[in-house]
């Protein structure tokens, strides 16, 4: 199943891989065309023609001031050597400073002896500020030319770029675990329940089509466990149906001739030598008569009943079932709990009627005298529930395991008949018979039938 897993994680790389490629690309191609629309070259040749500009108007102004002091144009201010002590200590004979703010004055110191003459005049361009302002320039172009912007910008973007992307797969591995985990879970159930196995589930979870999916595998496989069992049940009665025909048919064979016989003998013995010899006859042929019923309900068991479905008033069918039986057993108490306007379900009417009749009676005979039963309609989803409980002593965990297996009994003088029949006539009305928990303390059994129109 990792399969899947391996087929999202490639559809990823295909779908993100060309796009991504192509986004880049575009992007350092768009970076070249904007770095070489910048005007770093006129801006360079500029700044220099700024610079000699300024050097030039500089050395004419220093020119012209010394022509001026020469002249007498300009009066000098003298000073201490303490007030030019910068100029006086470098031992030269004159020199050219700007000074102001931004160098908007420009001054000529002379050495004069031990005194100094400083000429001054203002400039009618800001030098100072100007050769600023032009050292900036040219520091900036300097470090613009001094290092690779096409690569200075190229690796950020494909850092940042390879880091999404990374985390994008990341995230995408994830979820394609989380999405093929289940999908994994689910075939490894599929094959479980191919193997055999129908008790196999899977951990529900999620609400998207994959979690319907697994609702609807579980569903399944509970279905398909119920219907072995059923299948499993029914087999075994078509066994014993085999087997109570065989012994049906044979024990028939055998009763009939001695019925007759003795009948025949009842019938021609003197009527005073005969009176033993006829009590004995009739005792033998009472027997008879009630092995041939022994045999009628063997009988019954055998064959397939007709069955002929129709829709049944659960509530009403139950209620005719308990006033019948109230007669039967006055000492028991019958309580009712039926569902409101519950549906109709689908049956063999008499086939129900049979069903009810045995759960009822089992459960009075078990709740015996003063005890109570309590008879439940429900309905739970699509299908109809009746239940019977008692006040009996309940059954063992054995009882449970066995008590619908035909031929055995846990009543004195039963047969092991009626339960077994009244499952079969429950499947075959498309419904099934099992056990549940008491609600009065003793036994309890669930009759389950199909609603009408389901």
């Amino acid at each position: 199943m990792n399969r899947l897993r391996n087929r999202l994680i490639v559809v990823f790389l295909i779908a993100t891989a060309v796009p991504l490629g192509l986004t880049l690309w575009t992007t350092v191609t768009l970076l070249d065309i904007s770095l070489g629309l910048a005007p770093l070259s006129e801006l360079d040749t500029v700044s220099k023609s700024l610079e000699r500009t300024g050097r030039e108007v500089y050395r004419q102004a220093c020119d012209l001031l010394r022509r001026d002091a020469a002249d007498g144009r300009v009066l000098p201010q003298k000073l201490q050597p303490s007030e030019a002590q910068a100029f006086w200590d470098s031992g030269a004979a004159e020199q050219f400073q700007l000074s102001g703010d931004q160098g908007n004055r420009l001054d000529y110191f002379v050495r004069r002896d031990k005194e100094i003459l400083r000429y001054s005049r203002p400039m009618a361009i800001p030098m100072g500020e100007l050769q600023r302002q032009i050292g900036q320039a040219r520091r900036a172009l300097d470090n613009s030319s001094g290092r690779d912007l096409r690569k200075g910008l190229s690796g950020p973007l494909l850092l940042v770029t390879s880091a999404l992307w990374l985390a994008a797969l990341g995230v995408l591995i994830y979820l394609a675990a989380r999405i093929s985990r289940p999908v994994q879970e689910l075939t490894e159930g599929l094959g479980k329940v191919a193997a055999g196995d129908l008790a196999a589930r899977v951990e529900p979870g999620g609400s998207d089509e994959i979690g319907a999916a697994v609702e609807a595998f579980n569903h399944m496989a509970a279905q398909l466990e119920q219907a072995r069992e059923r299948l499993i049940h029914v087999t075994r009665l078509a066994s014993w149906q085999a087997l109570a025909r065989k012994m049906a048919h044979e024990v028939k064979n055998s009763l009939t001739p001695i019925r007759l016989t003795m009948e025949e003998i009842i019938s021609r013995s003197p009527s005073t030598d005969g009176i033993f010899l006829e009590q004995a006859a009739q005792i033998v042929a009472d027997e008879v008569n009630t092995l041939e019923r022994r045999v009628r309900a063997v009988s019954e068991f055998a064959p397939e009943p007709p069955v002929m479905p129709g829709e049944l008033d659960v509530n009403a069918l139950l209620e005719e079932r308990i006033s019948l039986l109230r007669a039967a057993h006055p000492e028991v108490t019958y309580q009712l709990r039926l569902e409101e306007r519950a549906p109709r379900a689908m049956g063999d009417p008499d086939l129900i009627k049979s069903v009810l009749t045995n759960l009822l009676e089992n459960a009075a005979q078990a709740a015996q005298p003063g005890g109570e039963v309590l008879a439940v309609t429900a309905r739970n989803g699509t299908m109809m529930h009746v239940e019977v409980h008692d006040s009996g002593p309940g059954l063992s965990a054995q009882a449970r395991a066995t008590l619908f297996e035909p031929t055995i009994s846990f009543k004195k003088g039963g047969m092991g008949l009626g339960l077994s029949i009244a499952r079969r006539s429950a499947l075959l009305c498309g419904g099934d018979l099992e056990t549940v928990e008491g609600e009065l303390g003793g036994a309890g059994f669930r009759l389950n039938l199909p609603l009408a129109g389901t």
